[in-house]
């Protein structure tokens, strides 16, 4: 009965200490509870610190960048009698940077580093508001060619920032989203200017 009662300690005393390693890293959410998780990202955030400058400048200039996509997306989602087309890359490019922006959000926070850099840095394919404005007030054909023109431009910047980040980075989580930005972006990139050779 006394080594089974020391055996029953010895597990809640590492359970405890489990629980501890993960707390603050995945939300709150209970440990082992993340089943979205892989093995790489369970060992990232359970190192805590295995990130160093390029992981968070990476994260910290991705965001703003994702964001200004998602914005321009919409803006393309109000205006009617678009190409099909048209439609679908701007639903499609929402779709997958909307999860990406609260990933990196998440491991900034996880990394005890601030979600927004300091000073201004500048980020490679960034839309002025001027820009922005062009886009919001051209219509039909005129707004298609426009979009598409911003957009290419955009993702050649995320492109670039995303290099830097595989060459650099050291969280092997960031560096995968890199590296999956970059096969993804460059996808978009080609359909982008093979649709806009059509308008």
């Amino acid at each position: 009965m006394k080594k089974s009662l020391i055996v029953s300690a010895t597990i809640v005393a590492g359970m405890i200490a489990l629980a501890g390693c993960s707390t603050g890293t995945d939300g709150g959410s209970m440990p082992g509870m993340d089943h979205g998780s892989t093995a790489t990202s369970t060992q990232s955030s359970v190192a805590g610190t295995e990130h160093n400058a390029a992981d968070t400048m990476f994260a910290q200039m991705m965001i703003p960048h994702h964001v200004q996509a998602v914005e321009m997306s919409d803006i393309m989602l109000t205006k009617t009698g678009l190409d099909a087309k048209i439609t679908a890359l701007a639903e499609e490019i929402k779709a997958a940077q909307d999860p990406e922006i609260a990933k990196m959000t998440t491991w900034l926070t996880g990394w005890s580093e601030p979600t927004a850099m300091a000073g201004g840095h500048s980020m490679n394919g960034m839309m002025t508001s001027a820009n922005l404005d062009k886009l919001n007030a051209a219509e039909g054909t005129e707004a298609s060619k426009l979009f598409l023109t911003q957009m290419i431009a955009h993702h050649e910047g995320a492109v670039k920032m995303a290099q830097t980040e595989i060459t650099d980075g050291h969280d092997a989580d960031a560096v995968t989203l890199a590296k999956s930005i970059v096969s993804s972006q460059e996808t978009e990139i080609k359909a982008m200017q093979d649709l806009l050779a059509t308008l």
